[in-house]
Formats: structure tokens, C-alpha cells, sequence
């Protein structure tokens, strides 16, 4: 019998786990779409604060569920990813958000469309229960990832998705210490179809992904797989860089040949001052974020730490090497 793997983060998240446990099990219940199909369900807990570990024990009794429990909050995207190399299943879905926000009554649909031959099945997210501001801004990151991308980062695109085991295999022998999940994905190739859905309000809860957290996410997203913020940086130093050349010819052309003029500037050596000191910090923090990357990618330390496995009798073996 195949089996597929379903990925759960939480933190806090007590009033949502219990719930996404039970839709999952509904579809792979003797009356439900997946029936012919075996689950395993691992929810990946991040130093919960709350019942949400308490909750996670209780529903370890099923032998299908299996739990790991991080020392403390590593974000959603390294417990997304650890959580991911511990998948057994023929197909698996990267992420199931317990506050179902993401339809797990998509995944039947998903399999139907893997079991055709699609490799890699993506949900996106063609409308949104949020704010009018939070739609907007979401818009703009996709658009300016889609385009700085040097492969195909479909818009609207997140985690939600459903891949066969060879893309598994190639996601899983990333060595990324900040991991954007659906960019390895997307980089990975393979056949893609795209299912449209509607991201839905949280119903439960609180959401813990604040404006910072989603800027970090944002810019991790941006500098992880293209070098264009660096690009643009050196072609706007060098169109800065002619545009003072230019003007020094002016100005002294000026002084040449037009004679009488009394001698003016303090304004424009203030105002080029602070431009072009902007400009400089400008590029020394697009330098940074790289350096920041890098810096993290050498160190090499653990992306989390497990504080307890449950039903998961060993770690994962190693990922083949790219």
C-alpha cells in the first residue's frame, strides 16, 4: 500500500492540532477518498509555550502520527524542513498548516493528479480571506520573486504542495541552514501542475507570523536564490558613478567659459552628501544580507535541535549528496 506523509508545524497551537489531526484521518478513513492509501502524519513542534505538546502526546496513541519536539523556536521554515527529512511516504505534502488555513480536502484532488504522473502538485493561492494591505503586500513579494528568479517561481505559490519521493529526495539533500522550501522546490524542475484555492481566515487562535517574521521570510525568499538585488546595486553605483562624472565635465565647462558666476554649491554638496552616503549604506546592507548567508552556511551548526522524538525510533539518514 503507497503511503503519504503529511508535514504539520505548530507552535502555540493548541486550539488548532487536534483538529488537523482529525481532517487528515477522515480522508484516509475506510469510507474516505484515500482509504487505499496509508497515512503518516508528522507535526514538528516549536518549543510550544501552551497544551499544544501535551495535545501532540495524547494523539501519538495513533501509530500514525509522529511527533518532534524542538529544544526552542527555530521559525517555521528549519522545522518545516527538518521535519520533512523524517517522511517515509511514497508522495509527500511539504506543509498542512494546523490552522487549516491551507484545505486539507485539496489533498485527495492532489493525489488523483500525482497518481496521473504530475511530479509536483502546487496550491495557490488565488484568493485570500485577509486584510486588503496584507493581499497587497503579498502580491508585490511574489511578483518581485517571480521576477528576480532565475527559474520559474510561480506567483502565490507557498508549501502547499504535493511531491512525488524523487523530489523529495533532491529538496531534502539541500544543505541550507535558512531553507526556502518552495524555492528548492521550484528549482528542482520536474512536471509541476498548479491547483488555484482560497486561503482561508483563521478560525482558532492567533497567528504567530508578526511583520517582522514575514519581512525575514520575505528577504530570505529574495536573497536565497538570485543575485539581482547585487546586480542592481552595481549597475545604479555605476549610472550614479557616470552621472558625477557628467556633471563634474558641467561644472567645469562652466567655470571655463562663463565667467562672472559667483560661486555656489553648498546646497548641492550637502544634498550629494547624504545621497550618496544613502546609496553606500544602501549597498553595504544588500551586501550584508549576502554575507549574513554565507556567514550561516559556513558555521555549518545544526538547523534545529530535537529535544524528543515520539514514534520516530532514529534520525533520518543522510541525504544523498547533490
Amino acid at each position: 500500500m503507497a503511503r503519504i506523509s503529511i508535514i504539520s508545524p505548530c507552535y502555540n497551537e493548541e486550539e488548532n492540532v487536534e483538529a488537523c489531526h482529525a481532517a487528515v484521518a477522515k480522508l484516509f478513513a475506510p469510507d474516505g477518498p484515500l482509504a487505499n492509501y496509508e497515512r503518516e502524519h508528522i507535526f514538528a513542534d516549536n518549543a510550544s509555550e501552551d497544551g499544544t505538546v501535551a495535545i501532540l502526546r495524547r494523539l501519538a496513541a495513533d501509530p500514525c502520527v509522529k511527533v518532534i519536539l524542538n529544544s526552542r523556536n527555530f521559525g517555521p521554515f528549519r522545522s518545516n524542513f527538518n521535519a520533512l527529512r523524517y517522511a517515509t511516504g511514497d508522495a509527500v505534502l511539504v506543509f498542512l498548516p494546523v490552522d487549516l488555513q491551507d484545505p486539507p480536502e485539496m489533498i485527495p484532488e492532489m493525489v488523483r493528479y500525482w497518481e496521473s504522473g504530475v511530479e509536483v502538485v502546487a496550491g495557490a493561492r488565488a484568493n485570500r480571506e485577509e486584510t486588503w494591505a496584507l493581499r497587497s503586500c503579498r502580491r508585490i513579494f511574489y511578483r518581485l520573486v517571480s521576477t528576480l528568479s532565475e527559474f520559474d517561481m510561480p506567483e502565490n505559490v507557498g508549501e502547499f504542495q504535493l511531491i512525488d519521493r524523487k523530489v523529495w529526495e533532491v529538496v531534502v539533500s539541500h544543505h541550507d541552514q535558512y531553507p526556502y522550501i518552495r524555492g528548492i522546490i521550484a528549482s528542482a524542475g520536474f512536471r509541476r501542475l498548479i491547483l488555484p484555492y482560497t486561503w482561508r481566515a483563521r478560525k482558532r487562535g492567533i497567528s504567530k507570523n508578526n511583520a517582522l517574521r514575514l519581512i525575514d521570510q520575505a528577504m530570505n525568499g529574495i536573497f536565497s536564490f538570485t543575485s539581482a538585488p547585487m546586480r542592481f546595486s552595481s549597475f545604479l553605483g555605476f549610472g550614479i558613478a557616470l552621472l558625477a562624472f557628467l556633471y563634474a565635465i558641467f561644472t567645469v565647462v562652466l567655470g571655463l567659459f562663463i565667467h562672472g558666476v559667483a560661486p555656489r554649491g553648498t546646497a548641492t554638496i550637502i544634498v550629494a552628501l547624504f545621497f550618496f552616503s544613502g546609496v553606500q549604506l544602501m549597498f553595504i546592507g544588500l551586501l550584508g544580507e549576502y554575507i549574513t548567508a554565507i556567514h550561516a552556511q559556513v558555521r555549518r551548526g545544526p538547523m534545529v535541535v530535537e529535544r524528543e522524538r515520539i514514534n520516530i525510533p532514529s534520525p533520518p539518514s543522510a541525504p544523498p549528496s547533490e
